[in-house]
Formats: C-alpha cells, sequence, structure tokens
C-alpha cells in the first residue's frame, strides 16, 4: 500500500479502533473474527463510528448536497421486486405490495473525490470487506450506475421491505432522520433452498414481531449486511430531515453490470454497457428474486 492511500484511510477511517491497514495484526484478527462470527449468526454486524468523529459533518454535507441528484419515482412493489403473477396463491407473500419511496443517486454523479467514493475504491478497505465476509477477494462493480449509491429516504417515505438481489450489502449512515427510518430486519428468514413462505407472510401481516430485529444507526457507522436472506427495510422516516446511506457494492467476480430491467427501474436510464450485459448473468440460487 503506498503512502498516499494510507494517509487518506487514516482520515477518513478511526484505524486505531479499525485497523484496516494491519489486517493480520492482533486486532484486525480479533476485528475480522467478530464481523463473521456475527454475519454467521445474525446475518449483520456493525462498526459504529467507522468514520472519524473529524469528518462526520463533511461526510453529511457532501452527501446532502449530492441528494438531490437523485432519480425519484414512487413505485408500487412487493418484497421480491417482481411483478404480480396472476397464478400466485391468495395468501402468497409476493401478492402484498407496498409503495416504495426511496430514491437512488447514481455513481456517475458522486464525484470521485466525495469521501464515500474514495472508500468505495480504496483497496484497504476493499480487502477488510472480504474478509469480514470471509471470501478471498472482492471486485467493484463495473456497473456505471449501481456500484456506488446514495440512498435517499425523504420524510414520509420509506424503503419497504424487501430482499436484496446481492448476497451481501455493505452500508454507511450519512445522514439520519429526525425521527423513524430505522433499520429492521428478519435474520436469515429464507435460505437459498426455502423462501419459508409462510414466516414472511406473517412479518408482511403484522404477525412477525418475534422475527424483527430493529437496529439503531448514527452517522458515520457502518453496516454490513446479508440481504438476500434476510428480509428487511427502513421504517417511515418523521421530521424534516431525510435519511441518507452510501450503498457500496462489490462482487466476487470481476465485471458485474446489472440487469437493463432493474437498473431502469432504480435509476431510471440504462446505459450502453447496460444493453451489452444484458443476458450474460449467472444466478446462483433459485429464489424468487
Amino acid at each position: 500500500m503506498s503512502t498516499l492511500e494510507a494517509t487518506t484511510l487514516d482520515q477518513m477511517v478511526d484505524t486505531a479502533r479499525y485497523p484496516l491497514a494491519d489486517p493480520d495484526g492482533a486486532e484486525g484478527l480479533a476485528l475480522t473474527a467478530r464481523a463473521r462470527r456475527e454475519l454467521a449468526t445474525t446475518g449483520c454486524t456493525v462498526l459504529p463510528d467507522f468514520i472519524r468523529p473529524a469528518l462526520r459533518d463533511l461526510l453529511r454535507e457532501e452527501c446532502a448536497v449530492l441528494a438531490p441528484r437523485a432519480y425519484f419515482d414512487v413505485e408500487t412493489v412487493n418484497v421480491y421486486n417482481t411483478a404480480v403473477h396472476p397464478d400466485l396463491p391468495a395468501d402468497h407473500p409476493g401478492r402484498t405490495t407496498f409503495e416504495r419511496g426511496n430514491a437512488f443517486v447514481a455513481r456517475d454523479r458522486i464525484p470521485a473525490d466525495a469521501l464515500i467514493s474514495r472508500l468505495y475504491a480504496h483497496p484497504a478497505f476493499r480487502s477488510f470487506v472480504a474478509r469480514c465476509f470471509g471470501l478471498a477477494e472482492l471486485h467493484e462493480l463495473a456497473d456505471p450506475l449501481s456500484g456506488l449509491v446514495l440512498n435517499v429516504v425523504e420524510p414520509g417515505r420509506e424503503h419497504p421491505w424487501h430482499f436484496d438481489t446481492n448476497e451481501f450489502t455493505v452500508s454507511l449512515l450519512t445522514q439520519e432522520s429526525e425521527t423513524g427510518g430505522t433499520f429492521e430486519y428478519c435474520p436469515n428468514i429464507r435460505s437459498a433452498k426455502d423462501e419459508h413462505f409462510d414466516d414472511v407472510r406473517d412479518v408482511l401481516a403484522g404477525r412477525g414481531e418475534r422475527l424483527i430485529r430493529r437496529l439503531p444507526l448514527h452517522t458515520g457507522d457502518l453496516q454490513l449486511f446479508k440481504g438476500r436472506y434476510s428480509l428487511h427495510r427502513v421504517s417511515p422516516v418523521g421530521g424534516g430531515t431525510a435519511r441518507h446511506s452510501a450503498i457500496f457494492a462489490y462482487s466476487e467476480r470481476p465485471g458485474v453490470i446489472g440487469s437493463v430491467a432493474r437498473t431502469r427501474q432504480l435509476f431510471g436510464r440504462v446505459l450502453p454497457e447496460h444493453l451489452a450485459a444484458e443476458g450474460r448473468a449467472v444466478r446462483g440460487d433459485e429464489l424468487l428474486d
């Protein structure tokens, strides 16, 4: 690692608490062991105060400036982000729909020198994330829009219950809402081989409190999450302040680009890269989404 890279990382991250540049030291090994243990048992781990306190105002301000660049489109969706097929049984959870009101700022609208861009592209950060998930290496998405995004949830809106397309998610809260905006999730409610429709149905019907965990997050907290198998949402945001979070998307293989349909849904547009890559994606399971 170059001196410049190390200095930049030290400026952004509390590397005394989170020794990203020394992953094989005693503290680094203990940190990744804890993260792996929590990810294995609950599907989620949080690294509080990951961003140094001195930079939190800058982090918040940079992302607040970016937020108006988000693509806003209120949609009716189900937890699988699929069309409601008429052949679904009447009590199938895929028939339950919600209004999705969150929005995304695409990567090509985020400056390369922004804190979240510098962190996303930093090799030591990417290597640390891979270690936490127990992976040999990770790659930035080749997708010019969805590799790094800012998720914006305005007051009165929510990011309703859903499953992620990717097996794991990395996010950084950059601005807290005044009220609401709580991250809620159901750890490992499904597996690669079993959708567990009964449990999902209970949560959507308000009968699944036993399955739900609520996670208080604060500006500068880093969250690693297995969203492919854990149903989750951001509860309705209240007050006068939007909730902002940066989402860092990585893949175990290079060259990953999102589908045309999903890209257009999230950003309202597609680029030539998406059209060229269409049909090349390989699914790793047979889940609905």
